[in-house]
């Protein structure tokens, strides 16, 4: 059953993203941590559930098989997201497309471009950008290949993510107790005792949420219905020093206050205080003149070192359970393990260890320095555990940490004379899943092993779900991207004012442009501040075990410097406050009567926000999204 509704959930489910995302640039259901998309499409598989045991007096599907299709529906989403392949392929033909000699592509780019990894058919090419016949057998032999060599890459990448979290599942799940907050939500709706829904409180948060997300869309096109002013106001000046400041949105987003009433107070506290001391920086860096240095203050190499500090901080902290799992591997001892785990700690260090070879022969495919393959690879793994860890323990609205991936980080840290032409070009094809990390798979998959725990599902079924779903996913997120792309051309005004396509496709190659023209030397600014983001967070992680109660935490430091928390740092804020004061006279109890309340808003607002953006597509309009 599972696998059959798979089937048919995942196509659609990536369809709807790419058309979404994409082509109507709206909603991004996949660039918060809780994915709208999925929560609307579990919402609906219980109601049918709940239709069927009535009309038919037989359960249909059980908590386990809803949460095995949530499990599933994530990871797919993952695959087709905002921040993985819809970035990878409108560059597979963007630099033979637009290459001219202006930009001296034909000479110092396309030569260096592996045929096995792009499409290069004139034809193929004209036609993604331009419109015109996918169903060919001359245009799908040209894709076949680079399909083929990317989605083995990305199927041994996420397997290599697959075993490191079953290396480390043990530690975070059952030695340190983490909450998983982002896991309540799902567990509570699938619950078979149904409470829930029996709530009055749920209920009329829900019913708020959609009435107000109707009045939002109805609005869209008549104005003169009244709405809740829910982005209208922004702080921004021209004013010497605070204009370094930029831009600030104050934007109280329903879903983002309920979202926030899951999440620890420390975290909601640090994300809005930590936002406001970015912005600070910034200032005090104008006023010093200190932004005379190109790149100063540096903040995205200071949160890429934060990120670092929070994954070391978690890997030396569980020093003793990783010793034990390297006795297990070495010396053969069996018992509990096999049986608890996906599987076995020697066979997901087999595991690992091949999908990081196959990794690695592939990334000195793309003309990487054998050195630089060690290196960016670490680096990777290194973020991917700091968002797991993250997740697992306050579960934070989003973590972006846009540009500042390894590609991004070791060319600015090494200069070009160092790496060499070459390798900048490898570390451009690389782009497309460091870009950003609002929507990182290995987060999932811990989760998804979390919420398996709770539905007394066999582990291995979300060994074989993972792999599914991501093999599903990249299949039918490639299929959506060309159907649609060949059908209207990339390039054409049919993706709107904001033609993402050619956004996601040129940036690589833009960036390489400049790497090779401008022939940027070594950062030692930005090294700086790797090491003081890395330095800080292991400061107050250290705090923090021997300080009770201190609200400051390095996750929300990390986190608030992004795109993402100058939308929502306003609704931390307002949730942050309301927590406070319901915990402080209230107490835990009265909080988890109120929760309920929000829990009621954050269905509410994802079950209306998803219709709205249905009904967008249905009639061709745009209309009101909840989420930018």
């Amino acid at each position: 059953k599972v696998i059959i509704l798979a089937l048919i959930i995942i196509p659609l489910n990536n369809y709807w993203i790419f058309t979404t995302e994409i082509v109507r640039y709206e909603g991004h259901p996949t660039t918060i941590s809780l994915m709208y998309n999925a929560i609307f499409i579990l919402v609906i598989l219980i109601a049918l559930n709940a239709l069927i045991a009535r009309f038919f007096r037989i359960k249909f599907l059980s908590s386990a098989e809803l949460i095995l299709l949530y499990i599933m529906i994530n990871i797919a989403s993952t695959m087709a997201s905002h921040d993985f392949l819809q970035v990878l392929i409108p560059q597979l033909t963007f630099p033979y497309f637009y290459a001219d000699n202006v930009n001296k592509w034909t000479i110092q780019l396309l030569p260096y471009l592996p045929p096995w990894f792009f499409v290069s058919d004139p034809q193929a090419v004209r036609g993604f950008w331009l419109g015109g016949k996918l169903y060919d057998i001359a245009i799908l032999k040209a894709w076949l290949l680079p399909v083929v060599m990317w989605s083995t890459f990305t199927m041994f990448m996420l397997l290599a993510m697959l075993c490191l979290t079953i290396l480390l599942r043990k530690q975070w799940t059952e030695n340190e107790k983490l909450t998983y907050p982002l896991t309540d939500l799902p567990l509570e709706l699938v619950n078979e005792t149904h409470a829930v829904f029996r709530n009055k409180l749920l209920w009329i948060g829900f019913s708020l949420a959609m009435l107000n997300n109707a009045l939002q869309g109805l609005h869209v096109f008549y104005p003169i219905i009244p709405v809740l002013p829910i982005r209208e106001l922004a702080i921004y000046t021209t004013d010497l020093p605070w204009r370094a400041a930029g831009y600030i949105p104050v934007y109280f987003y329903p879903f983002g206050i309920a979202l926030g009433m899951l999440l620890p107070l420390d975290l909601l506290f640090s994300t809005w205080f930590f936002f406001w001391i970015w912005k600070l920086e910034s200032v005090v860096t104008l006023t010093l003149g200190w932004d005379q240095s190109q790149g100063c203050p540096y903040k995205n190499q200071q949160a890429f070192g934060a990120y670092v500090g929070i994954a070391c901080f978690a890997l030396w902290y569980a020093r003793n359970h990783l010793k034990s799992t390297c006795r297990n591997i070495f010396r053969s001892i069996q018992g509990a393990n096999k049986t608890t785990e996906l599987l076995s700690y020697r066979l997901s260090a087999v595991g690992l260890l091949v999908s990081l070879i196959i990794v690695f022969i592939f990334a000195h495919m793309l003309g990487m320095d054998w050195w630089l393959v060690f290196a960016v690879w670490i680096i990777y793994f290194i973020l991917a555990i700091s968002i797991t860890r993250m997740r697992a323990e306050f579960g934070p609205p989003a973590h972006d940490l846009h540009m500042g991936g390894p590609d991004s980080i070791l060319a600015k840290i090494f200069g070009f004379h160092f790496l060499g032409s070459r390798n900048l070009i490898a570390l451009s094809l690389i782009f497309w899943f460091n870009r950003a990390y609002r929507s990182q798979p290995m987060p999932f998959i811990l989760e998804g092993m979390k919420m398996s725990d709770k539905t007394a599902m066999q582990y291995r079924n979300v060994f074989w779900a993972v792999l599914f779903a991501a093999f599903v996913g990249i299949i039918t997120t490639f299929w959506s991207s060309l159907h649609v792309c060949y059908g209207v051309g990339a390039g054409t005004s049919a993706f709107g004012m904001i033609n993402v396509e050619q956004i996601f496709g040129s940036e690589p190659f833009f960036r390489l442009g400049a790497w090779i023209n401008n022939r940027p030397a070594p950062s030692s600014g930005a090294l700086w501040a790797v090491g003081i983001g890395f330095v800080f967070t292991w400061l107050l992680n250290t705090l923090r075990l021997y300080v009770t109660g201190l609200p400051l935490h390095p996750v929300g430091f990390a986190i608030s410097n992004s795109w993402a928390m100058s939308m929502l740092w306003a609704s931390m804020f307002v949730a942050w406050a309301i927590k406070f004061v319901l915990l402080r006279y209230g107490g835990f109890k009265f909080y988890r009567i109120a929760l309920l309340f929000f829990m009621g808003i954050l269905i509410g607002e994802c079950v209306s926000g998803s219709l709205l953006t249905l009904i967008g597509m249905a009639i061709d309009q745009k209309i009101y999204a909840f989420w930018p």
